[in-house]
């Protein structure tokens, strides 16, 4: 069950726990969705809905069926390659805003779009990263950088007129990851970086915007 694998990673990785299942909230079916989300082109939402008070919050995650017969298909947690990886991204993505969602909930937290969608992009980033060492052991993986931060484009039928924040969350978490990488590349401990992913994960939108300033 590719999707609990990577939930499970992502919670290994900073070390955050989440009482609940990803695949209990998991939507194939996009006739499913709020009407409003009907007619969106993207393989993965977030679908988020608050009762009338404001006090419950409902949440289910959209993928797309095709994308995960693939994925099921080519395992990137298998071999992670050319592949899979653009598809391996979007599930990621809609795993990291289902952890990241629901655990700061959990603790009463307010979540940004700006602030969900920068800690994906370092999460697709530090999973990936651990996927290809624990596959390829010998090799350090420099070409994730590039492919992530430099290949990928937003599309504007998708971002549906907030490409400026999708940009803004992958300009700062760029700069987060491309300093991670120089600890990485210096062979800095296991435990130093994931203290960092740890403490970073745990700041406010706000608290990362200013940590990445000062530090990257």
């Amino acid at each position: 069950m590719i999707l609990r694998h990577l939930q499970d990673l992502i919670g290994r990785i900073y070390d955050v726990r989440v009482a609940h299942d990803v695949y209990d909230f998991l939507v194939t079916d996009r006739s499913r969705l709020p009407q409003a989300a009907q007619s969106g082109a993207t393989d993965e939402a977030l679908i988020v809905a608050h009762d009338g008070d404001g006090d419950a919050v409902g949440v289910s995650l959209y993928l797309d069926p095709d994308l995960l017969q693939r994925l099921r298909r080519a395992d990137p947690l298998r071999r992670l390659d050319e592949r899979n990886v653009a598809d391996c991204w979007t599930a990621l993505e809609g795993v990291s805003h289902f952890v990241y969602f629901t655990w700061n909930a959990g603790h009463d937290k307010p979540v940004s779009l700006l602030e969900l969608e920068m800690q994906a992009e370092v999460d697709k980033y530090v999973a990936s990263f651990w996927l290809l060492r624990r596959q390829f052991p010998q090799r350090f993986p420099a070409e994730l950088l590039n492919l992530l931060f430099e290949r990928t484009r937003i599309d504007p039928r998708l971002a549906q007129g907030r490409e400026d924040i999708y940009r803004e969350a992958s300009r700062y978490a760029e700069r987060f990851c491309r300093r991670l990488e120089r600890a990485l590349r210096r062979e800095a401990s296991t435990q130093d970086v994931l203290a960092e992913l740890r403490r970073f994960y745990r700041l406010t939108g706000d608290r990362k915007v200013a940590h990445i300033e000062r530090t990257a």
